[in-house]
This record gives C-alpha cells, sequence and structure tokens, in this order.
C-alpha cells in the first residue's frame, strides 16, 4: 500500500500477451475471484484485447478489466472479470479501469481511429480511441456477482449512478446448475446510458465540469455544527458490507461503522430483502406504541434469542430512537422509583447530547454546548483512573456508609463497559462485577450505557455479560436495529417498571422498518453461539495487528475490547494525523478521546479476515507516513 505522500502514475491500455502472467497471478491473489487457468489469460489478452483494459501504476500492472461484446447484443459490454493489485486497492483504481473501458468503446465514431492504425491495440490513456470494426458504441453493461461480493456490488452500482443509469439485478445462475458447489450468481444489467465525458470540437475528450464544487450546497447551506465530513469530504452515494462508495468511484474500506449503528456492515443483504418485502406489501410503517405484527415478531425474537438464554428478565421501553432517548428514559426513571435526584457517572463517561446526558457526560466541549449549567450529577473516577494507585471506590464507599458525610445517596449510577468517545477505556470484569454490588449494597439503581458497546460489540451481546451481573437499567440504541435505521430499548428490571401509560412517549417509537430488520438480524446472527465466536476470533485478529503497530512506537499502547479497540499515542495530535492519512489511503477510522488521542477503530462485525487485514495494513503504513518506521 502506498503511503499518502507516495506520487504515482496511472496510465490504461489494451492487454497484450505479455500481460497474461500478471493477469493470472491478480486473479489469484484476490482471493475472491474464481480464477481460470493461466493459458485462459493469455487468450483474453489475445483476442478480447479490444474489450478489455489495463491500469498500470507507475509503470507496473496494477488491475485489469476483461469483458467481451454480448454476441447477440453488441451495444452490451459483458463483465468478465475485475481486479486490483492488493497494493492499489482502496484507491478507486477499479472504477477509474472501467469508466476508461467504457468510455474508450461508447464515444463518438468521429474521434475514432482507423480500423488500419496498429495503435488501435491500445488505448494509450486516449480514451477516444478505439477499435473501429463496425460495431455500435456501447450502452450497457453487465456482470454476474454473488450476493456476497460486496466490493463489486459497491463497484457496479456506483458506475451506475455516476451515469444516471438503470441498473437491474436478477438471478442468472443457481447454485444447482453448478457441479462444483458455486454460490448462486446474480445478473447486474446496467443501462441504457450515455458517455459520461463531452467531445469537444477538435475531438478532445474532457470531463463534465460544473462550476461549483460538488460539496458546496453542504458549505453554504448546512450548518457548521457538521463534524464527520470535514475529517471525510468525499461524497458518498452508495456502501456495501465493509465498503462506501463515493461520486467519483473512490472505494473506502470502513472501520467506522456509522459510530458503532451498523455492526452488520453496510446494506446487509440478509437484512435488505425482509425489509423490501415488507415496503412492498404495504405493511405499517408509522404506529407510536400501537400493536404491531412487526414489533410482537422482535419482541418474541428478542425474547428468545437474548433475555431468556442470558437468564435476564428485562420489561422492554421503546423510548424515541436514539441512544440519548434511552438514556434519558432510563435517568428520568431512576429518580421517579427512587425519588432521589442525584446521578453519579464517570470520567470521562459520554452518554448523549440531550441536557439529562449531557450531564452525566465528562467530555468539557460537549457539555459547553448545552449554554446552561448541568446539574444533579457528579463525576467519580472511572476503573484505573489513578492507573492503580488507589481503590476507586473506596471514597464512594466511605461517604455511602458515613451518615455525617453530607454526600446525598444517588438515585443511580450510570457507566459504561468501554467508554466509546471517551478514549476507549475498557473496565475490568471485576471492577465492573464491583460496581454492581456496590449498587446493590446500598439500594443505588445501577444503568448500563450499551448504547456503542452493545449489540456484540466487545464480543457478546451485551458488554456485560462476561462479568457476571444484570444491571437494573440497560439502554441500547446504534445497531440494535440491524440496519442503521433509528431504534432504542431501555430494558428495565420489571419492578422499576412505574411508569404511568403516556408519561414518557415519543412519536417516533414505533419504527416498524426497524423492527423488521432488527428481528432479522437476532435471528441470522444470535441464533447460536457461531457469529459471536467469529466476532471474538476477528477482535483477536485486531487486537494483534494494533499491539504490533503500537510496539513500534514509544508510548504508544492498545486500548479497548473486542472489535471496539484502538491504540492512544503520547502526542495528541498523533491520532487526527494518522486518520487523516488513513483517509487518503481508502480507509475511514476516527480518533477517540478527551484530546483525541486515540485512534479508534471500529468495524462492521460482518467485516471478513481478509479486508481486516488489509485496513491494519493500511493503518501500518499510515502511522509509518505520520511518525516514521519505527520510533520505539
Amino acid at each position: 500500500m502506498p503511503r499518502p505522500e507516495s506520487a504515482t502514475r496511472v496510465d490504461f491500455r489494451s492487454p497484450n500477451l505479455e500481460d497474461g502472467q500478471h493477469l493470472w497471478r491478480m486473479a489469484r491473489d484476490s482471493r475472491v475471484l474464481d480464477v481460470n487457468t493461466s493459458y485462459a489469460y493469455l487468450l483474453w489478452a489475445r483476442d478480447f484485447a479490444a474489450t478489455s483494459i489495463v491500469a498500470t501504476v507507475d509503470d507496473d500492472p496494477g488491475g485489469f478489466v476483461i469483458g467481451y461484446r454480448r454476441p447477440d447484443e453488441p451495444e452490451t459490454l459483458m463483465i468478465w472479470q475485475v481486479a486490483v493489485d492488493e497494493r492499489h486497492r482502496g484507491q478507486g483504481l477499479a472504477r477509474r479501469m472501467l469508466d476508461e473501458l467504457v468510455d474508450s468503446l461508447s464515444g463518438d465514431p468521429a474521434v475514432r481511429r482507423l480500423s488500419g492504425d496498429p495503435a488501435v491495440r491500445r488505448l494509450s490513456g486516449d480514451p477516444a480511441v478505439r477499435r473501429l470494426s463496425g460495431d455500435p458504441a456501447v450502452r450497457r453493461l453487465e456482470t454476474t456477482i454473488t450476493a456476497d461480493n460486496s466490493a463489486s456490488i459497491a463497484l457496479f452500482t456506483s458506475f451506475a449512478n455516476a451515469r444516471s443509469a438503470p441498473i437491474e439485478r436478477t438471478p442468472l445462475f443457481e447454485a444447482a446448475m453448478f457441479p462444483d458447489g458455486h454460490d448462486p450468481e446474480l445478473l447486474f444489467r446496467i443501462g441504457p446510458f450515455s458517455t459520461a465525458r463531452s467531445t469537444t470540437p477538435g475531438g478532445v475528450m474532457s470531463m463534465t465540469t460544473t462550476t461549483e464544487p460538488a460539496t458546496a450546497i453542504f458549505d453554504s447551506l448546512e450548518s457548521q455544527v457538521r463534524s464527520y465530513c470535514r475529517s471525510w469530504p468525499a461524497v458518498m452515494t452508495h456502501s456495501q458490507g465493509s465498503t462506501l462508495t463515493s461520486e467519483d468511484g473512490r472505494e473506502f474500506l470502513d472501520f467506522f461503522a456509522g459510530a458503532g449503528a451498523l455492526n452488520y456492515g453496510h446494506n446487509n443483504p440478509a437484512l435488505l430483502d425482509p425489509l423490501l418485502d415488507y415496503l412492498r406489501e404495504g405493511r405499517i410503517l408509522h404506529s407510536l406504541d400501537m400493536h404491531t405484527s412487526a414489533k410482537r415478531d422482535f419482541l418474541q425474537a428478542f425474547s428468545d434469542l437474548i433475555l431468556e438464554p442470558r437468564g435476564l428478565d428485562y420489561k422492554v421501553m421503546f423510548p424515541g430512537p436514539t441512544g440519548t432517548n434511552s438514556v434519558e428514559a432510563a435517568l428520568k426513571l431512576a429518580r421517579k422509583v427512587t425519588g432521589r435526584q442525584h446521578v453519579l457517572s464517570f470520567t470521562n463517561a459520554f452518554h448523549g447530547m440531550t441536557l439529562g446526558s449531557l450531564a452525566v457526560t465528562g467530555n468539557s466541549m460537549k457539555r459547553k454546548g448545552a449554554g446552561i449549567p448541568l446539574t444533579n450529577s457528579s463525576k467519580i473516577p472511572y476503573d484505573d483512573y489513578f492507573n492503580g494507585a488507589v481503590d476507586d471506590f473506596m471514597w464512594l464507599e466511605r461517604v455511602l456508609e458515613d451518615s455525617g458525610s453530607g454526600v446525598d445517596k444517588p438515585a443511580a449510577i450510570i457507566v459504561e463497559s468501554v467508554q466509546g468517545e471517551g478514549g476507549l477505556n475498557a473496565a475490568r470484569l471485576e471492577w465492573l462485577k464491583a460496581l454492581s454490588d456496590l449498587c446493590r449494597a446500598h439500594d443505588i439503581i445501577l444503568i448500563v450505557d450499551d448504547v456503542q458497546a452493545g449489540c456484540g460489540r466487545t464480543g457478546t451481546f451485551f458488554s456485560f455479560e462476561e462479568a457476571g451481573f444484570s444491571p437494573d437499567i440497560v439502554c441500547l440504541s446504534k445497531s440494535i436495529s440491524g440496519f442503521g435505521l433509528p431504534m432504542a430499548l431501555t430494558l428495565i428490571r420489571p419492578e422499576l417498571d412505574q411508569f404511568e401509560p403516556g408519561e414518557h412517549n415519543g412519536t417516533f417509537r414505533g419504527h416498524n422498518l426497524a423492527f423488521v430488520t432488527a428481528k432479522v438480524a437476532l435471528e441470522t446472527y444470535w441464533a447460536d453461539d457461531s457469529f459471536q465466536n467469529e466476532v471474538q476470533a476477528k477482535a483477536a485478529e485486531l487486537r494483534t495487528g494494533l499491539t504490533e503497530i503500537a510496539e513500534r512506537y514509544e508510548g504508544a499502547t492498545v486500548r479497548g475490547r473486542g472489535l471496539l479497540t484502538g491504540i492512544a499515542f503520547p502526542d495528541a495530535s498523533s491520532a487526527g494525523k494518522i486518520a487523516t492519512a488513513a483517509y487518503e489511503c481508502g480507509l475511514l477510522v476516527e480518533t477517540s478521546g478527551p484530546e483525541d488521542e486515540v485512534l479508534k477503530t471500529m468495524p462492521p462485525l460482518t467485516i471478513s479476515s481478509e479486508e481486516l487485514a488489509r485496513g491494519i495494513a493500511i493503518l501500518e503504513e499510515a502511522t509509518a507516513a505520520v511518525l516514521g518506521d519505527s520510533a520505539a
């Protein structure tokens, strides 16, 4: 993977016989393509050169697209394979090759070279050059893709979108048709389309341009409070699995997962198809808290697959659709039940941006946005806040037991098992259990905020499972819907279920589309332990990769748990610079902590081991680009 500052030259041309061996090796090394014999690639390079393309990166073959005209439909270009050398993935090369090839076959005949020109065998960098064989211009594209090939789906979807062309996806070859256990293939048919480029009077091709940048409307109309787009300025149009695609065709590997809202990846087909069926059938979308079949099905699945196997006895409350709604409901209920006002939270905690949630949040920048004093809350030390030198609960136990301390008993203590926004501080399991015991001993309601660390993110469905206790209240949101649709739950022990009907409500607490995808997500991934085991194995791979990077730099340490893990750097500015360098290499990764000193990785739980390794490699290169090859 080239470092962000590397200068490269990319050229495009038709393949020749010497390229045959490179085509075969790239297909083999892709680990996802069906690999034909090396003999086949030599034939492709000889007989289909006019409808194929090779990209060279600094004179070395870096990728290829192999295609042919449909004999019965010469306006249609069938794409057989697309491959990019692993050193150049994540930089939009596949999309650039596809555009160059299609443009060379669909331009104005007036700019085609004569068929007798020997140079007709090459594209040579001029997209107008094409073979003049009497064939009509290409106006449609076809390819076959298996349902789990997210990168190819994203590539061809972005191509169709950029050309404003319709795209049809239909089954083509069922699994039973293959004698070798091949997965079913879907036919993607794109078009008709016209060339994305315009021709000047002199016959020179030029890209269609606009007088304003593509982000002008955001800059002129959207509030300055926007943040993520400042770090990642690309305009995103498509997503699939662990990949996002921008409107210019660049692909980004996702180590962010919607801030934890996309644990099962983007547009997961296992969830998408039931959702589309539900919509087509004219089913209920908005229902407040009325009874619906979608809600009933979700509740039954949640009870059968999550609560009962873990021995958890909770009532399920649907607050508003976001994490802060869940936290607000928990705080409000704890105060109502106990009759006490004060709530304790922890140093570096983050619980949401509304006033109640913000009052129990530690980040000073976010707290200042409230505009008023944030009261009825105090902060106590999180695990290892004093580097193990002081018993974190010593002060709290003492003042709770001393009637003369002047400290009122709190209604609740709210805690994150892993502080996702606060710097990836991960509490020890024994510390969490001790906190639970303390709360039980003093009749204090314990709230676990599992909005970001829950739904499998730490390796088990709830982040507190391995600690051996059951919180009084649990807050869930983000990935509970499974598809990025807004949904939140507040789980409460039955004896705490004391709100009067309508005493806490919200217009959008009955999001039936989210119920549909949430149910399917539970059935697909949590019916047994297999997915949990896969997540834990990937978490080990991630931690190993990050540890190998951290060990090269003095003072760098790995933090977090599960697939919520990152590297803290002694120079607080390093993490942000590395994240920027990673973005330039095609990886989305954010920072965390009070000074953004932690490089925070949060890939989809469904990410493949190959994608995980590629992301770690990008982080390694980006870190070396910012800090040097080694400083330890």
